[in-house]
């Protein structure tokens, strides 16, 4: 591991309780991140109900040849598409390990699937340079997607930065929970340089990382270079991953832990967009803040209000943008003046919206299956940065209350449609409010047509009833981590933390300050 002194001066820093960039490191008197095991046995034995079936779905979307999981399968199990990408193979890999330890499955059963799944990514076509993985492969027989299955389109390859994150991540799982794959899996992690996707220059004293790159130059913009240094140039795409309630944060955890990324890239996306004047008028809101620096960094701990709450806003105001990470990092555990305040305040706002403001019935948005096509973007609008953001209905509603002194609020009380929601988003609150989760799933259960042989349908349009009857391979995954933590006391958070992780990434995150509140 390649340690970096001002990480371990700030190590130093947090447990003797020094003064780091002005401010005491001790904990806030803030709202601690709930327990994994709480909650009485029957409602421990429901959620066992649904993580056995949703392992169903699961093993019914993976190729048992290759040992890929296709992206998404009929509701009746029985027609899967012909795509998969990193993150779906990622989910697969953690939701084999979870079935495992929750009983589901034999652990023969267990280590053969992963098995399988490590041989198929060990030969695969990938960038060799970088060791990073195509976006999308065929789930028969691993070939890399030029073209889109069922049609003449054409597939530019892609190499994304945080799926491949996803897919790193499980193999730090799988190195640690089965050891006789342990040196096949870090293999292949070891094999991965997330410095390939990290722009130094970014922004001056810090980088951030594109949103990924192409070998071959795509239509439409890209930016050629190599930030690896190694083989011939690339094509980034013109955008970086530049906000910091985003599920993106993964591969730069994963970067700094493995020396491939600067600890100061941790500081240098944005809690929000910067309080001056109107130039960013364009934001949700105005945002209220101090800046503080971080190992050199400034930072504009920027928060936005919704109702009673302060928090950082995730860039549409879903749930997997805020929670997702949080399945695997123990992020509100070692930030407690962070993200241990902003984990519930988002779970809350999400449950807020749905119940109160929205007045739906229901909560848990976050991008899934359209009930009406194919896929949509699901959010609460509200908290999300953009002002066009993920919408929480299916007429698309938008809020808007104004930029004081900059826009003239257009829709500040507005009434909402026909609210889509997606049971992965509840399952992610399930360290926060567990009574909310298992209350709200079992409406969602009663109340719809939305549970199949798989577990829950992927998303329910709630006004009229209508549900989008498949299965998704990511969300399903999402579900089978939230159960695992919560049954197994953050499972699968142990199997992917290792000392030179925590060494690495925990004063980072210890060291930081939202000025998020729970009201």
């Amino acid at each position: 591991m390649k340690r970096n002194s001002k990480i371990l001066a700030l190590a130093a820093a947090l447990m003797t309780g020094a003064v780091v960039t002005g401010t005491l490191l001790a904990a806030p008197n803030a709202i601690a991140a709930p327990g994994g095991n709480g909650g009485p046995t029957g409602d421990d034995k429901v959620l066992r109900g649904y993580a056995a079936d949703t392992w169903k779905s699961l093993a019914a979307l993976t190729d048992r040849k290759t040992g890929l999981p296709a992206d998404k399968l009929s509701g009746d199990l029985t027609v899967a598409s012909e795509n998969t990408s990193p993150t779906n193979i990622g989910g697969y890999l953690w939701s084999t390990v979870s079935a495992r330890d929750l009983g589901i499955i034999s652990n023969d059963d267990a280590y053969q699937r992963m098995k399988t799944t490590l041989k198929t990514l060990s030969t695969i076509e990938r960038h060799e340079p970088s060791g990073m993985y195509y976006n999308w492969y065929s789930p028969l027989d691993g070939h890399k997607l030029t073209t889109w299955p069922g049609s003449a389109d054409p597939v530019d390859p892609f190499l994304s930065t945080v799926d491949n994150g996803w897919l790193a991540a499980a193999f730090r799982i799988v190195a640690e929970a089965e050891p006789r794959l342990a040196h096949s899996a870090n293999a292949l992690y070891d094999s991965m340089d997330f410095g390939f996707f990290h722009n130094l220059d970014a922004r001056p004293g810090v980088g951030l990382n594109r949103g990924g790159f192409w070998v071959v130059p795509p239509p439409g913009c890209n930016v050629p270079g190599n930030y690896g240094n190694d083989g011939p140039n690339v094509y980034y795409t013109c955008h970086h991953y530049d906000t910091t309630v985003s599920e993106a944060r993964i591969a730069t955890y994963l970067g700094i832990s493995k020396g491939e990324i600067p600890p100061e890239a941790y500081y240098g996306t944005l809690r929000t967009m910067p309080d001056q004047g109107c130039d960013y008028a364009w934001q949700e809101q105005k945002p209220t803040g101090v800046t503080r620096e971080y190992l050199g960094v400034p930072v504009y701990e920027g928060v936005y209000q919704y109702r009673e709450m302060s928090l950082v806003p995730a860039w549409g105001g879903s749930m997997f943008e805020a929670l997702m990470p949080d399945l695997l990092v123990p992020e509100a555990q070692w930030g407690p003046r962070s993200w241990g305040v902003n984990h519930p305040a988002s779970v809350r706002a999400q449950v807020e919206h749905g119940l109160d403001e929205a007045q739906y019935g229901y909560w848990g948005f976050s991008p899934a299956s359209d009930p009406f096509g194919e896929y949509a973007e699901y959010g609460v609008e509200g908290i999300g940065m953009s002002t066009d953001g993920y919408a929480s209905d299916r007429e698309r509603t938008n809020v808007d209350a104004g930029y004081d002194g900059c826009r003239e609020a257009t829709n500040p009380t507005p009434v909402y449609g026909d609210g889509v929601v997606t049971p992965h988003a509840s399952f992610l609150a399930l360290a926060y409010d567990k009574k909310a989760v298992l209350t709200n799933l079992a409406n969602l259960k009663s109340d719809f047509n939305s549970y199949g042989p798989g577990g829950f349908y992927d998303a329910i349009a709630t006004q009229s009833g209508t549900v989008a009857d498949r299965y998704l391979s990511l969300d399903q995954s999402m579900i089978m981590a939230a159960i695992a933590n919560n049954l197994l006391k953050d499972r699968l958070k142990d199997y992917f933390v290792d000392p030179q992780f925590e060494t690495a990434v925990r004063p980072l995150v210890a060291a930081q300050i939202f000025g998020s509140s729970l009201g």
